[in-house]
This record gives C-alpha cells, structure tokens and sequence, in this order.
C-alpha cells in the first residue's frame, strides 16, 4: 500500500475526554503543529454544537495551512425532516470548511432503539445528507457508527449503510468501532469483508475507540485489510478510555509498515508535538507512551543496561532519534544542541552565540526541566534563556520584591465566607510589587481578581511610566499542574501563561513549589518577551 490517509480529530473526539476543554487559541494552535506534522485532515469541531466552535471555523479560515485540510463533524438529518432545510446540514455548510464529515447510524439495534426510526428511514437520511452537502460542492465523508457491532448483528444491514453513502456520493466510508469492544482480528476480517464486498473503488476508513486497550492494534489491522484512512487523537484523548492514538498510528505506518504517511524531518517532530499538545490540554505527558514517552527509551540497569553499552540497539526497537526522542529519560546533549543551534540561528544570534554557548544552554534547560519548568508549550520563555545567554543582554526590568495579599472580607459571623442572604463574600486579592527600570525604582500595588491579576495590574502599573503602550499586552490564559504529584500541597506546580497582543501570541512559563512564585516567573517573562520585542 503506498498511501494511508492521516484524520486527526483531537479537536472534536479527543476534547471529549473527560477533563478535557480547549479554548479557541488552543484549537487554532493545535491546527497549526498537525498541519506541520503533515496530518491529512483535521476534524476542528462539532458544526453548530457550540459557541467556542463556531467561532473557531470562522478564526481558523485566516490560517494558511501548507497541506492539511479541514473537516467539520455532524450529523445526517433528523428523521423526517428535509435535508436541505435541516439546520444540523445547513451548520456543516456555514463553517466553510472543504471536508464534511457525517456520522449515520449502521447498526439495526442502534436505529431501532436509540434513532427510533425505522431501517429505511435511516438509509434516506444517510442518501439525502449526503447527496445534499455534495451538491453544495463539498467533499463528504460518512462516518459509520457502530458498523462493527452492527456488521456482528445484521451485515447486509450495515454494508447498505455503506452502498447508500457511496451511491449519494460519499469519497470516504468510515468503519466506526464506537463502543470500542471488537478485537483487532475481528476488526481486520469485517474490514476485509467489507472491501471485498464494496469492491477495490471503494475508499475505507477506519475509526477505533480504546475500551479493550487494541485501538490502534485494530487501526493497523483495518489497514493490513485494505483500509485506506485511518483516524484517531493525538496521545490517545477521547471519550471514556480514549481513541486510537494518532502518535502511535503514524510511526507504526512509517516505521514498521513503511507507509510514508509523513516525512522523515517532520517524523523526527513527533515526540516534540505530543508533548506541545498534552501541555495544551493541561495533561502530564505519560513518560511511558510508546515511541515518544521520556522512558519509552530508557535501560534501568542490570542485564539491560550492560548490553546497551555494548550495542545500543540491544533493546530498543528502533532509533529513537527518528521520532525526535532520545534514550535518556532526559534529551541529549546532541539532539539538545543541534535544537539550540537551530533557535540561536532563527533568532539571528550566530555571532555572538557558539557552539559552547549552546552546550552551557541545553545544561541550563535541563537544570530548569529538572526544577518543573518545560519549554514545549513556552517558547518565549526559551527565547528568553537564549537571549539571556548573551554577553551584553540587558533586561527591560527587574523584580526588587514583590508582596500579595488575599483576605476574604466577611461582615458577618454568620457561616465561613458567606452573608446571612446566601452571598458569598468578594475576596480581595492585592499585590505590592517594587520593579527597578535603570536605576529608578517603582513601588505599586493593585488589587485584581485574584493574587495572579493583582500582580499582574501592579507591575504594569510600575512599568507604565517607562513603556506606556505595555498596556496593549493582555492575558489570555493561565494554567497550573502538579509537577511531582504524591507530594500534596508540598509539591512544585508549573505555570503556564498565554499573553497576547493586537499581533501575536505568546506562551512563558514558570515552576516552583510556591504557585505564587511560579506565576510571577511566567508573568514576568511574558513582559519581558513582549519589551524586548517591541521596544
């Protein structure tokens, strides 16, 4: 097989999991690195489900992608209705995306008990919503929910969900594992069954859920069988257990089946967008994920540990490098280098900035990991490292010290924080922050919505006099999380912040055991990023 289509819906299945939520910059980030990754087709939302989606097909329109398209998901027509006026239709149209994919149900049991309808009701609603956004000059896909357990039940049943959809004019009909209890030979078998049956014309996607722990097992036995698209989530997010991991699913394509489904360079990047996109979601990267976990490379002594030193491809199944991953639990000093010299060159620092130099930094960005700090979602940050690495560097401001204050304000005794009318209590959060700019110093304080918004309305309020216009910076984002779990309220948090400008985006960090601390880390180093480079 020379070519396995890539679906990536993270940002519709995968928010689904539970804990899960992605503001629109998220998204819009998200779509970004997958289009970089050199994913197909990016599944962006639910057409009409939400606000936040909504916008986001209107947002992501100003993107150039360089060579994934979008898809918006949705569902067939309502039972009885009219396609061209059915207002779930007419969403998947307004969002203006290429790819419309529509999910229909193939499985008697699920039309008849949940649907309510009756079986050739459904097959009109397939036929009719997809001629319809067709017509419209759209590419349709028809996703086949619960095909597998419906194929089990009522085959004939299932394959005419399939013929209608092609018949209407579907390009991709999509094998659906919904409930994710089928097996990988299972899977394999129905998916041979079906090519068979639908003849070689017939463009096969496949759909995996994670219940018994097989989802991608059963995605690369659906493409042994004559699959031709494969979908899945980055890191395996997705409802209940999860979906097929889009990270595992591509470099078992490339790497085992030799099915180019990206490139070498942007392969050598997989490991770097997992974890960009787990520090997206606000989750810990599992340090044992295959192929891109921080131990999915690493030899804990004894009998393992001897023969790497002898060979280093003793027990490892491939080079790690090829997915941008390294045998430490830590990045190399060579892969680590070769990514600073890199950024050094982008940041037009060569003559001042050497190969040493670079050396002495990738030291200082594992010191800074080894504290909680991390550098994939916080590129100002690192710019910022580089920067200060330079001889004459010279900062904007410097924190003297800084004091916050939060008291909850009661008036009355009756209860802890609430008034005798059933209102809570306005807690006042006050920061006093003294910043040196040259040899001036300022002293101010603020009061904000909590401890991290006063210290933010304090600084800028002492930096005005010297930059009026770092007004035009706001705060778009602020995440927390647990670094060294297991140590209770001990342990070292790691903040992440979004700024942002009429212009761009930016993301810093900072890590401490006092969240405090940590904000004002990330917070300081978003102006500072900001001033140097607009001053």
């Amino acid at each position: 097989m020379n070519k396995v289509e890539l679906y990536d819906t993270t940002l519709r299945d995968g928010t689904q999991q539970e804990g899960i939520s992605l503001s629109v910059e998220d998204k819009l980030a998200i779509t970004k690195r997958l289009d970089e990754l050199g994913v197909d087709i990016i599944e962006g939302g639910y057409a009409g489900a939400n606000p936040k989606d909504d916008e986001y097909f209107r947002r992501v329109r100003d993107l150039e992608l360089k060579h994934a398209v979008l898809a918006a998901f949705g569902n067939t027509r309502r039972a009885g209705s009219d396609a061209t006026t059915d207002p779930t239709l007419r969403a998947l149209l307004d969002t203006e995306a290429p790819v419309l994919t529509l999910v229909g149900k193939a499985s008697d049991y699920q039309v008849k008990e949940i649907l309510a309808t009756s079986l050739e009701e459904n097959l009109a609603m397939i036929a009719d919503s997809v001629r319809h956004l067709k017509s419209q000059g759209r590419r349709v896909m028809f996703d086949a929910e619960h095909f597998f357990d419906g194929y089990s039940s009522n085959p004939e049943y299932a394959l005419q969900s399939l013929r209608v959809a092609i018949e209407a004019g579907a390009e991709r009909v999509v094998l659906c594992d919904t409930n994710g209890g089928t097996l990988p030979s299972e899977v394999g078998r129905i998916t041979q069954e079906v090519k068979q049956a639908l003849g070689d014309d017939a463009a096969i996607g496949i759909h995996t859920h994670n219940d018994t722990d097989t989802a991608v097992a059963s995605a690369i036995a659906a493409v042994e069988a004559g699959a031709q698209q494969v979908q899945g989530c980055i890191n395996g997010y997705g409802e209940r257990t999860g979906n097929a991991n889009m990270v595992s699913l591509i470099a078992n394509l490339k790497l085992k089946m030799g099915i180019d489904v990206i490139s070498d360079e942007q392969m050598a990047a997989l490991t770097s967008l997992s974890n960009y996109v787990a520090e997206v979601v606000n989750r810990r990267p599992s340090p044992f994920q295959p192929f891109v976990g921080a131990s999915a490379f690493a030899h804990k002594g004894g009998l393992h540990a001897a023969a790497t030193e002898r060979a280093v491809d003793a027990y490892q199944h491939i080079d790690p490098s090829l997915v941008g991953n390294s045998n430490s639990v830590v990045i190399s000093e060579l892969a680590g280098r070769g990514n600073v010299v890199r950024r050094i060159r982008e940041l037009g620092l060569e003559e001042v900035l050497d190969r040493e130099d670079a050396t002495r930094i990738v030291q200082k960005v594992k010191d800074q990991e080894s504290l909680g700090y991390s550098y994939e979602v916080a590129q100002a940050s690192l710019d910022l490292l580089i920067k200060r690495s330079t001889p004459n560097y010279e900062s904007c401001f410097e924190l003297v010290d800084f004091m916050v204050v939060v008291e909850n304000r009661r008036r009355t005794s009756f209860g802890t924080g609430w008034r005798k009318d059933g209102k809570e209590h306005p807690m006042l959060s006050e920061a006093t922050v003294k910043v040196r700019v040259g040899e001036e110093v300022r002293h101010t304080a603020a009061e904000g919505n909590g401890p991290v918004d006063a210290l933010d309305r304090a600084l800028r309020k002492g930096l005005r006099e010297f930059y009026p216009d770092v007004t035009n910076v706001r705060l778009t984002d602020y995440k927390v999380r647990v670094v060294n779990e297991g140590t209770g309220t001990g342990a070292a948090v790691r903040v992440v912040i979004e700024s942002a400008d009429e212009r761009d985006v930016w993301q810093t960090v900072g890590a401490s055991t006092n969240i405090l601390e940590a904000s004002w880390i990330a917070l300081a180093d978003s102006l500072e990023h900001w001033l140097q480079q607009n001053r």
